[in-house]
């Protein structure tokens, strides 16, 4: 859940994998009502490619790629998540034409705002219903986590309550998205080879720059204390405030959050292992 709620707050498309039933669709919802984010959910099973691409109209004697309600309502609201659900029970057809939503928050003619975050979740194509693999360009737009979870989680939770998503990050700043680059690029020079690995067939996760991009934005929030926790080296202590991806700021009351040692260990694991972090296998 740390690493989702990083995901979102970075701004970087996330794609959640686990087996049928196991609440990721609900872990979506409910980080959305904590950040205050309206969430869209649209599942390519019963979609058209032109639900993502738009549907060719006439107007004013010209030809409008018209988008459908789904994004019309995230454009009117400023930001949100849109939540690609079922992901692996879309066509061929309909991953093609996610590919540009996903990349360039386009949906036909429309440009949705840049504050709106991409969230997507599926189950392993022999697991989905009529399941399809992801193809190598719409996977390489994402970055993989896998959801998993265990019998002891899932008691506790139906005992005490399961685990609210992790308070929002504070802002990055230009040091610590230097720090992190420098960092990938350091890897980079001695692993050349995993600059780009282009796969053969379907896949989840592979390196290329763009990936290695995504892996550097997310290691330099991974280093970013939430609001209200102590300051890292003696510094000031994060406010809520717009973040340096422009979108709204992120704020929720502290009832809300994890424990403090909960929520850093994990980033504390990615930022010594970036690579780990399943952004690619």
């Amino acid at each position: 859940m740390d690493a989702l709620s990083v995901a979102v707050a970075a701004n970087l498309p996330v794609l959640l994998w686990g087996a049928p039933g196991t609440g990721k669709t609900s872990a979506v919802l409910a980080l959305g009502e904590r950040l205050g984010l309206p969430v869209e959910a649209v599942v390519g099973s019963i979609r058209e490619p032109s639900d993502f691409a738009g549907l060719p109209v006439l107007r004013d004697r010209e030809t409008w790629f018209a988008p459908p309600r789904w994004a019309e309502r995230l454009a009117a609201a400023g930001t949100g998540i849109l939540f690609l659900d079922e992901l692996t029970t879309a066509p061929p057809a309909v991953q093609a034409a996610m590919l540009r939503v996903v990349l360039e928050r386009t949906v036909g003619d429309l440009a949705l705002p840049p504050s709106v975050r991409i969230v997507a979740a599926a189950n392993p194509p022999e697991q989905a219903a009529d399941g399809w693999d992801l193809s190598a360009p719409l996977a390489n737009r994402l970055i993989h986590l896998d959801w998993t979870v265990s019998a002891e989680s899932v008691a506790e939770g139906f005992i005490g309550g399961f685990p609210a998503p992790a308070a929002p990050l504070g802002e990055v700043g230009d040091a610590l998205a230097g720090r992190a680059r420098a960092l990938v690029g350091a890897f980079l020079r001695v692993r050349p080879e995993l600059v780009l690995a282009v796969p053969d067939g379907p896949a989840r996760g592979w390196p290329s720059p763009r990936t290695w991009d995504l892996a550097a934005t997310a290691l330099a929030c991974t280093s970013t204390p939430a609001i209200g926790d102590p300051p890292p080296m003696g510094g000031p202590a994060p406010t809520e405030g717009p973040a340096r991806t422009g979108g709204p700021a992120l704020t929720g009351g502290p009832h809300a959050r994890a424990a403090p040692h909960e929520r850093r260990a994990p980033h504390a694991r990615a930022a010594r292992h970036p690579w780990r972090a399943r952004i690619f296998p």
